[in-house]
């Protein structure tokens, strides 16, 4: 049997592709806001509920304009454990992170420790959905309201995760930033978005991510390049054709896995909140003490198996070189990220991922206790 790795970009069929290429071909058109790339957008909106949405060449770039966009400067408070590029976007801007612990059952910042952070120098605060599970947004924009502080989601996991209301959670924060990278529920080979509550946040965020430029000989201000393609956008609009198919499939593999490892000691898998419309973009779980094997030993037997795990997120952001002399990194103020850290095994799931594949990763766990 082939490897079988953490997940896999979902490829729609190729022979629906080319005539999206043959359209952008006979244009001409490569770039600079072409007719896929506004339809995207268009599209986007309304399948996301949003009101506005600027489509961006990737995440990254997509955090450190909406970090720009909103003038935030000073210290801002996030988690260390993530991605790296979100702590990145901060020191891109000229920001200083400040690291506050996750709550032990979501694993997104918890509030209490967030208004604990708060100084006089605090100017925002940029939660992470980790795993595509909400923070707990009503606490966060209570605090936000209290000390007058802006809230930057990074929500690069979260592509279509609402609320049973149906509300996106995209809507909630001054603005929220998404990754259309190859690896996520919903992707354009590479790209990202930011979601925006009114139309002249979006204009301004759309003058950033084009240098700068208001009309063809007006530049306001440093803005960068962070515009999709068009080949990336018309990917994407075909993406769409499939996303609530590819969902349903990730759905299907989460309920196995579920069922499959309940009984397994050791093996904790993390709760999705009961009033959550997922994505089931990640399957985490938590090897505990209670497992013959360390995570670590877990995630080496499993490569001779041919499966290939990944352990996001370990090590913290906050333990790497340009971050670990900050006062908020010490590993004394993060006990459960770290603790989490040293835990977290992420397993594969991605809509191509079969039966007899999933068997494989379930077996080798089982193979473990029995």
């Amino acid at each position: 049997m082939q490897n079988i790795y953490v997940t896999k970009p979902y490829l729609p069929p190729l022979d629906e592709f080319y005539p999206y290429l043959e359209k952008i071909w006979a244009s001409g058109v490569l770039t600079n806001g072409a007719a896929f790339h506004q339809e995207l957008e268009a599209k986007l909106c309304e399948y996301l509920g949003v009101r506005h949405l600027s489509l961006f060449s990737n995440g990254t770039i997509a955090l450190i304009t909406a970090l720009q966009a909103l003038g935030i400067k000073g210290e801002v408070i996030t988690t260390p454990y993530s991605f790296v590029a979100t702590a990145h976007s901060l020191l891109w801007n000229g920001i200083t992170p400040v690291f506050v612990d996750v709550d032990p059952l979501t694993l997104n910042l918890d509030p209490a420790k967030i208004e604990a952070a708060i100084t006089p120098n605090t100017t925002a605060i940029m939660p992470v959905h980790c795993y595509g599970y909400p923070c707990d947004v009503v606490a966060i924009e209570g605090l936000a309201k209290k000390y007058g502080l802006r809230v930057i989601y990074d929500a690069a996991h979260a592509f279509g995760v609402r609320f049973e209301s149906g509300e996106s959670i995209l809507n909630y924060g001054d603005l929220s930033v998404l990754s259309f990278h190859a690896t996520k529920v919903f992707n354009t080979f590479e790209g990202g978005a930011i979601i925006s509550p009114d139309l002249q946040t979006k204009t301004r965020i759309d003058q950033l991510k084009n240098f700068g430029f208001t009309d063809e000989i007006t530049v306001i201000e440093a803005g960068i390049n962070g515009k999709m393609s068009e080949v990336n956008a018309a990917f994407g609009l075909l993406q769409l054709k499939y996303v609530n198919e590819a969902i349903e499939l990730r759905k299907n593999i989460d309920h196995t896995y579920r069922q499959s490892l309940s009984a397994v000691s050791g093996i904790e898998c993390i709760h999705a909140p009961y009033h959550v419309v997922g994505n089931y973009s990640y399957f985490p779980v938590l090897v505990t003490p209670q497992f013959p094997l360390s995570r670590d030993a877990l995630y080496e037997k499993l490569k001779t198996y041919g499966v290939f795990t990944r352990r996001y997120f370990y090590p913290l952001i906050s333990s790497f070189p340009m971050y670990k002399n900050f006062p908020s990194a010490n590993p004394e103020n993060l006990t459960v990220s770290t603790d989490v850290a040293n835990k977290i095994l992420c397993l594969p799931i991605y809509p191509d991922l079969t039966p007899e594949q999933q068997g494989v990763v379930i077996d080798a766990i089982k193979s473990c206790v029995s």
